[in-house]
């Protein structure tokens, strides 16, 4: 399950003050939100092998000019594969045996390898 944190970070004066109309609302606040999917107990990096835990409704293709295709089969829970990189938003290019796709880290997790 994933945690959600809030934080308020002081950005102006407290006397800094936005006016609507007749109403003045203050400024000195912006909430920031934190997402932590992975507990902090292991970190993903650029070739880490993972393991798909849940399959995507849609995949899009990591390519330069990417397509967005309904899963209907092409990436399924336990399918591993290695992280190609980091994309916004928390979404990770995967490389898997079918091909590079770009997908949510809610769908997969870090493959434990034993040594």
């Amino acid at each position: 399950m994933a945690l959600v944190s809030f934080t308020s970070i002081p950005k102006c004066p407290s006397s800094s003050r936005f006016s609507y109309g007749s109403t003045q609302l203050p400024l000195n606040l912006i909430t920031k939100c934190e997402l932590n999917t992975n507990g902090g107990s292991q970190k993903l990096e650029i070739g880490s092998p993972i393991i798909v835990i849940e399959s995507p409704k849609l995949l899009k293709t990591a390519a330069s000019v990417p397509c967005l295709r309904p899963n209907v089969g092409l990436v399924k829970p336990g399918d591993v594969g290695r992280i190609v990189s980091r994309k916004p938003m928390d979404v990770w290019a995967v490389r898997l045996s079918i091909g590079t796709y770009l997908i949510d880290r809610k769908y997969f997790k870090p493959l434990e390898l034993e040594e």
